[in-house]
């Protein structure tokens, strides 16, 4: 989940300013009215007379000003850190939503269940899946604690926690769940997970009933126990809502897509058979050489599945597709079968978007063969007019990657095209073809936007080597026995 890409600074315009002021100013308020409000249910509740506590405006502005400045450092912290997450004023009304949710959900189990059964963790957990970001996460989770300790710690004497380590017990919880959470994809493993998440908040039970005595010690441990799977429990429930509310995408949306019964998934599988085994191959390439760069190797198997989805408007017009040597490029003008093979990029990106799928995956379709030409209509057409042909006529309309993934896509979607049509698939014979294809795109300058390194390609040609001549392993032969009249 942890990704690496270098970063573009973006220009930012008077709007994306205005707006991030306003997100801040507006969210400021929010959370000022949500302390009022939990101090007015709790004086409700214990019929406490809440005007002794404004008597004294000292603690409320108090309480504004530490407010004022917890929300400063974050917004200094994206400022000088990711800029470009910071620009869209949409991922800071994210965070906010979190922090907002978060308090609202530790106060109603906190008050009216038990003080520690809060799901200090949630605001941590909901942070690094929709930003697939561990160290974002855990800047929130300590934002997060500080502003629920305001919360703690500037209520009336009645209300206040007193000497309740949330601090501690929140900083540690969270940091713990986006370190062991990161890498798991699986919604059972996270509930077993979660029982970590615990250890902190059960540790500080123990030492608050040792220094201070009394209370139901039975009843604490199992609502500190049970904090952590509450955390994770309710983080299920409220990521779907992120994902749709603010055009997100977890890993088990990614998950979900390359499910075979997915709606597209399904349609290449019955529609277009070759292309989904050509996707498929592409995939665990791609995943591999992702895992091997650092990058996002699930986004990258994702993108892989659909980056041919485009195929589908015509599948009966790529090579893969075709039965009983039916080709019905052989009745077209090499102009016109080039404008059909060059459509499927931009077929693809449109229905992506068509069915609300990730941009990202959007992209990686329009992107995954840059500007390159078509080169077999192209000597097609060459044959038939004594060599005067346009080449651009023959090209790929672009535009380039303009991502790692998306540049790995076109790699390996190339290489993998290459090694299936060789005679001779030994190891030297792949890296020969792997290598010609990766330095051919680099020398049409096909990576320029997208900033990977040449020790990187160095890489995904090793790499993508070692996946071909594992997929097309040569075989043993099989002798011809006669097996009539043998009793089995």
């Amino acid at each position: 989940m942890q990704k690496t890409n270098s970063q573009k600074i973006l220009q930012w315009t008077t709007k994306d300013v205005v707006l991030n002021v306003l997100t801040y100013l507006s969210n400021a308020i929010v959370l000022v009215l949500l302390f009022y409000f939990t101090l007015y249910l709790d004086g409700l509740r214990d019929q406490l007379d809440l005007q002794a506590y404004f008597a004294n405006a000292t603690t409320f502005v108090y309480f504004v000003v530490s407010l004022v400045f917890i929300l400063a450092i974050m917004a200094f912290y994206f400022m000088f850190e990711d800029r470009d997450f910071l620009k869209n004023a949409v991922n800071s009304q994210m965070l906010f939503l979190i922090i907002e949710l978060t308090i609202i959900i530790c106060y109603a189990s906190g008050s009216y269940i038990n003080i520690y059964l809060r799901p200090i963790a949630l605001a941590a957990l909901l942070t690094l899946f929709v930003t697939g970001n561990r160290r974002k996460a855990v800047f929130m989770n300590i934002i997060f604690c500080l502003v629920i300790f305001l919360f703690d710690s500037f209520g009336t004497t009645e209300f206040s926690i007193g000497n309740y380590p949330v601090l501690v017990m929140g900083f540690s919880s969270g940091t713990i769940a986006c370190f062991c959470m990161d890498k798991v994809y699986s919604r059972l493993k996270l509930l077993l997970m979660s029982v970590v998440i615990s250890l902190p908040t059960v540790v500080c039970v123990v030492l608050s009933i040792m220094e201070q005595g009394g209370g139901n010690i039975v009843v604490a441990l199992i609502c500190g126990a049970c904090s952590g799977p509450l955390a994770v429990a309710t983080f299920m429930i409220l990521l779907p809502m992120f994902e749709t509310l603010f055009k997100k995408v977890s890993c088990f949306k990614y998950s979900e897509l390359t499910d075979h019964k997915a709606k597209l998934i399904k349609k290449l599988i019955t529609q277009a058979p070759g292309t989904f085994n050509h996707s498929i191959v592409v995939s665990n390439i791609a995943e591999s050489c992702a895992t091997a760069i650092g990058e996002d190797s699930l986004l990258a198997r994702t993108c892989a599945y659909y980056h041919d989805i485009g195929k589908l408007r015509r599948p009966e017009f790529f090579k893969e597709n075709q039965a009983d040597n039916v080709n019905p490029h052989d009745d077209l003008t090499p102009e016109l079968s080039a404008n059909i093979i060059k459509s499927h990029a931009q077929d693809g990106y449109k229905l992506i978007q068509k069915n609300r799928l990730p941009q990202e995956i959007a992209d990686v379709c329009v992107e995954h063969h840059g500007t390159l030409p078509i080169l077999y209509f192209y000597d097609k057409a060459r044959k038939f007019t004594d060599g005067d042909v346009d080449l651009a006529q023959y090209c790929y309309p672009g535009p380039k990657p303009k991502s790692k993934i998306a540049a790995i896509i076109m790699i390996a979607d190339g290489c993998e095209a290459a090694a299936r049509s060789l005679q001779d698939r030994s190891r030297e014979n792949v890296k020969t073809v792997v290598r010609k294809i990766v330095n051919d795109r680099l020398a049409l300058g096909q990576f320029d936007d997208c900033e990977i390194t040449l020790k990187e390609l160095n890489i995904i040609i090793h790499t993508v080597v070692n996946n071909l001549t594992g997929i097309y392993h040569s075989r043993v032969e099989y002798p011809k026995v006669n097996l009539d009249g043998i009793d089995l």
